[in-house]
């Protein structure tokens, strides 16, 4: 059985699973806080056809995530549905939530 993917190694494999036809117009600031076992903070950057990810935090962020890590990583490897997290509030969302509906389409999840 293969290792679990780490938090950290999700967040830098972003700018490779971008899907930059998808997003085209869009330009984001999205702050990432996760709490839990992998707790940190991370910003993630869409714009002019390109995804940046980095540690840390900004201020005024275009969306806000927060969430326990392993649910993050549960919607991701495809365990857990976004929309449902959303509406179990394991998700909270803060800003643009159209930007939210859309990130799902702007990578490559699986």
């Amino acid at each position: 059985m293969s290792e679990e993917i780490t938090i950290e190694q999700l967040m830098n494999r972003m700018p490779k699973a971008f899907l930059p036809e998808k997003a085209e117009g869009v330009e984001a600031v999205i702050q990432y806080h996760l709490s839990g076992a992998e707790a940190g903070d991370w910003v993630v950057r869409i714009g002019n056809g390109v995804c940046t990810v980095e540690k840390g935090t900004v201020e005024n962020p275009t969306m806000t995530l927060r969430a326990d890590s392993q649910d993050y990583k549960d919607i991701i490897l495809g365990k857990l549905d976004p929309m449902a997290a959303f509406m179990q509030q394991k998700v909270k969302l803060t800003g643009n939530l159209n930007l939210a509906l859309g990130l799902t389409k702007y990578f490559k999840l699986r």
